[in-house]
């Protein structure tokens, strides 16, 4: 069991330790990309989107789990109902604008009712600035960018007064350092979609943010570093990744009620690291 070290900012929350509340009493939120990367480790981090669907339902909020990955989904909507709350699950591959449409009405229609979706998919390729094609360039942008919009535009037709909308981008949106440009160009412009989402919105009051997590330690973050080792082996803000935990807090923010006059904007959750706050000690 992972300690409180105030030291390193870590609390309850960041470890998943909190006591539940009632932050999102009686909503009902579509959690796009609910599971999680498959994982060899005996006992793995969450990842961001199976954080944020628990953390949804422990704050209250009925919760429907997608995922590409049915079982995945499914064992997210089991850990809710363990806990005592509600959630179903859905698969769903958002690469294809008909499973969009029907995810979002099946959705709808699970929960009774729509107030809350986040979108957290994003796929990456290898290929750097002068080795990029077409067919690659646009299958990133397909599902980092065009599946968030189609997502939005969706369930803003069947949203009721006051909801809220979550994208969830990288810090790789606002620096090149990754090395692949489709990956932060489609990260980027998550920013421009919230923004007109929100703009678009403003007659039923409906809220559009993004969530821009830094290194946070999750399945696939581990996966990356193992490929590039070089990732996690610098400085770190408070000598540590975030948690999944640290990333769904925030997100709980910009969906409850406590953000209601958050509007169109980014949040980075990344420790400081792009403002250079970092350490070498753990």
């Amino acid at each position: 069991m992972l300690e409180l070290r105030p030291d390193r900012q870590l609390f309850e929350p960041a470890l998943g330790q909190a006591a539940a509340g009632t932050r999102m009493a009686g909503r009902r939120v579509l959690v796009v990309g609910a599971g999680q990367r498959r994982s060899e480790e005996a006992d793995p981090p969450v990842g961001n989107g199976r954080a944020i669907a628990v953390l949804c339902a422990r704050e209250g909020a009925s919760v429907c789990c997608v995922d590409r990955d049915l079982e995945s989904a499914q064992e997210t909507a089991a850990w809710i109902t363990r806990e005592g709350g509600h959630a179903s699950a859905l698969a769903a591959d958002v690469s294809h604008p008909e499973a969009i449409v029907a995810m979002v009405r099946d959705a709808h229609d699970s929960l009774g009712g729509l107030d809350g979706l986040v979108v957290n998919v994003g796929i990456a390729n290898h290929n750097r600035f002068g080795h990029e094609t077409a067919e690659a360039w646009d299958e990133v942008q397909n599902v980092n960018l065009r599946a968030h919009m189609l997502c939005a535009q969706e369930a803003a037709a069947r949203m009721e007064t006051g909801s809220s909308m979550v994208f969830v981008s990288s810090t790789a949106s606002i620096s090149p350092q990754s090395g692949l440009p489709a990956y932060e160009t489609s990260k980027a412009a998550l920013a421009a979609l919230g923004r007109a989402v929100a703009f678009a919105g403003q007659a039923r009051a409906l809220r559009a943010n993004v969530i821009a997590p830094g290194l946070i330690d999750t399945p696939l973050g581990r996966d990356a570093s193992r490929l590039r080792p070089a990732r996690a082996a610098r400085p770190l803000p408070f000598g540590r990744q975030g948690t999944g935990w640290e990333v769904a807090y925030a997100t709980l923010f910009l969906l409850c009620a406590e953000s209601s006059y958050v509007n169109g904007q980014v949040l980075i959750a990344d420790g400081g690291l792009s403002i250079g706050a970092a350490r070498s000690d753990a």
